[in-house]
């Protein structure tokens, strides 16, 4: 896992996330980003909605 400063977290897939729900969504790509900010349409997945401000 790679932490990147106001950035997401980058995890080597594939990857397997529990949701707060008790859902779980999964992903096997080689690395995915997980997102911290919670602004993503995609989430838990980034889709860099943490670069748009406001």
């Amino acid at each position: 896992m790679t932490v990147q400063r106001r950035g997401p977290l980058l995890v080597e897939g594939p990857v397997e996330v529990e949701l707060e729900d008790g859902t779980t969504v999964s992903s096997d790509r080689f690395r995915v980003a997980l997102c911290t900010c919670r602004r993503s349409r995609r989430y838990p997945w980034c889709d860099t909605s943490h670069r748009r401000k406001g």
